[in-house]
C-alpha cells in the first residue's frame, strides 16, 4: 500500500520563519508538520535577536512546534576578542532554546580582510567557537559555497532555477567572478573543520553543497561521520540525478537513510501577501512528497526531462521527515 503524506507526523526542518503572523504554523498544521526555523545572517532578513524572538513567541502555535536554530553576529569577526563574544551569544541562545548554531555562507563569500582575502571556515579566528561547539556537542548547521552551477556557464547549469537566477545576478554568478574563491575552496575549508574537530555535529545544509554528485555527497558522509545533510532546496538536483538513473538516487537513500533530514528552504518574507507563502509551501511539500514517496511519472519546470518518483519504504520517509530531525538536532518532543 501507498505511503500517504497525512500517515505520521513530519518535521520541515528548514525554514525561515521572518514574520510575526501564523500563516505558515496553521498550513503545517494541516499537513502535520512540525517545523524548525534556522536564524540566517542575510542581509534581507529580519536581524538575528528578531528571528530568534519570532521563533520563541510561535514556539507552540495549533499543534505545531516551532524549533529553532540561531546563528552568530559576524559583525567585527577580525577583532580581538571576537570568538569570546560569539561563545558567550551562543550560549545565550542555546539557553534560550536554540537547537543549534548555523554558519553561512558569507563566510567565504563576502567578509573579506584588509588585503582583499576572503575570510574561511576554517581560518583561525573561528578555531575557538568550533572547539566550544564540539566540547559541548552543540549541533552546527553548515551553509558554505553555493551549487556548483554557480560556477559553471548559464547554460551548462542543471536545475532552471540556478539558470533563471544567476541570469538575472550576474554579480552572485562565480563563474563570472575570478577574484572570489573558487567552488572548492569552500568545500576544501568545510572539510577541514570536520576533520580538526572529528567530534562535530555538522548538518551540511543543502546537500552539503555536493549537491551536483551523489558519490561526492558519499565521500563525505563515509569520512565524516558526525555528519549529516539536509535536502534543503536542493530536491530538484534530485530530480535530475532521478531522471539520469533513479536506482542510484534510491540506494543512496536507502545507505543514508539515517543521515537525510527533509526541509524545503521556504522563507516567510513579512513583506510577501500570506496566499503566495501558502501557495509555494503547499506545493513543495505535495510535489516533494510526490517524489519521494511515490513510484509515480513526474516533471518539473525544474529538470528537462521526466522522472519517476523514489518509492522510498514508510520506515525510510519516517527517518527523512521526522526522526533524523530530531536525532540530529537534539529536539526535545515534550
Amino acid at each position: 500500500m501507498m505511503v500517504s503524506i497525512d500517515d505520521f507526523p513530519k518535521i520541515d526542518a528548514h525554514i525561515h520563519f521572518n514574520a510575526d503572523r501564523k500563516t505558515v504554523p496553521k498550513l503545517a498544521d494541516k499537513y502535520g508538520f512540525d517545523l524548525l526555523t534556522i536564524n540566517t545572517e542575510v542581509p534581507e532578513f529580519p536581524p538575528i535577536d528578531k528571528q530568534q524572538q519570532l521563533a520563541v513567541k510561535y514556539r507552540e502555535t495549533e499543534n505545531c512546534k516551532l524549533y529553532h536554530a540561531a546563528t552568530i553576529d559576524t559583525e567585527n569577526i577580525l577583532e580581538p576578542g571576537w570568538a569570546g563574544r560569539a561563545i558567550k551569544q551562543i550560549k545565550e541562545a542555546m539557553n534560550n532554546g536554540a537547537c543549534g548554531i548555523k554558519f553561512w555562507k558569507n563566510i567565504g563569500m563576502s567578509i573579506q580582510r584588509p588585503d582583499g582575502s576572503f575570510l574561511m571556515l576554517d581560518d583561525p579566528e573561528l578555531k575557538p567557537v568550533f572547539e566550544f561547539l564540539e566540547q559541548q556537542q552543540i549541533p552546527v548547521l553548515g551553509h558554505q559555497g553555493e551549487p556548483k552551477n554557480c560556477w559553471l556557464p548559464v547554460e551548462e547549469m542543471t536545475v532552471q532555477s540556478d539558470k533563471d537566477y544567476f541570469s538575472a545576478h550576474p554579480r552572485y554568478h562565480m563563474y563570472k567572478h575570478d577574484e572570489y574563491p573558487d567552488y572548492w575552496r569552500h568545500i576544501e575549508a568545510r572539510d577541514a573543520v570536520l576533520a580538526r574537530h572529528p567530534q562535530l555535529q555538522f548538518v551540511g545544509l543543502h546537500i552539503a553543497s555536493l549537491e551536483w554528485s551523489l558519490d561526492e555527497v558519499e565521500q563525505r558522509l563515509d569520512r565524516f561521520h558526525n555528519m549529516a545533510i539536509d535536502l534543503a532546496e536542493r530536491i530538484s538536483h534530485l530530480y535530475y540525478h532521478a531522471a539520469e538513473n533513479r536506482d542510484r538516487v534510491i540506494r543512496f537513500f536507502e545507505k543514508y537513510q539515517d543521515r537525510i533530514i527533509y526541509g524545503t528552504d521556504i522563507i516567510d518574507d513579512p513583506a510577501a501577501d500570506p496566499a503566495d507563502i501558502i501557495e509555494e509551501l503547499t506545493h513543495r511539500w505535495e510535489s516533494h512528497w510526490q517524489f519521494l514517496a511515490t513510484n509515480k511519472k513526474l516533471s518539473s519546470p525544474q529538470v528537462t526531462a521526466p522522472f519517476q518518483g523514489l518509492a522510498l519504504p514508510q520506515s525510510i520517509l519516517e527517518k527523512i521527515y521526522r526522526t533524523n530531525a530530531i536525532h540530529w538536532y537534539q529536539l526535545s518532543q515534550k
